[in-house]
C-alpha cells in the first residue's frame, strides 16, 4: 500500500464536520466535495494494483480530483461558508498533492 492511501483516508475524515456545514449552505458544492474525495481515494487505491498506462491514468486522475478537493475548500471558504482552511489540513493537501504528482511522474 501506498503511504500516502491513508494520508488521504484521514484527510476525508477531517472533512466531515465541513461537509455537514456545506450540506446545509450550499448542497451542490457538498456533493461534489464528496465526488471528488471519492474519487481521488478510489483512483489512487485502483491505481495501486493497476499496471502501465492504465496506472497512470488513475494516478493522475487522483491527482485532478485531490486538486479539486483544496479548490472546493477554497470557494467555501471565500463564499464565507466555512472557516479558513487550518494549516493541518493545507499541509496534508500539500503533501497529497506533492505525492501523486511524483507518481504520476513516475508512473508516466
Amino acid at each position: 500500500m501506498l503511504r500516502i492511501y491513508p494520508v488521504v483516508l484521514r484527510t476525508i475524515e477531517g472533512l466531515r464536520r465541513t461537509l455537514g456545514i456545506l450540506d446545509h449552505k450550499d448542497r451542490d458544492l457538498s456533493r461534489q466535495l464528496r465526488r471528488c474525495s471519492a474519487s481521488c481515494a478510489l483512483n489512487l487505491g485502483e491505481g495501486q494494483y493497476s499496471r502501465g498506462k492504465n496506472r497512470a491514468a488513475k494516478y493522475h486522475i487522483a491527482l485532478g480530483s485531490a486538486r479539486e478537493m483544496l479548490s472546493c475548500l477554497e470557494v467555501a471558504e471565500a463564499f464565507g461558508y466555512i472557516p479558513p482552511v487550518s494549516s493541518e489540513m493545507r499541509e496534508n493537501f500539500d503533501r497529497i498533492i506533492g505525492s501523486l504528482v511524483r507518481l504520476v511522474e513516475r508512473s508516466g
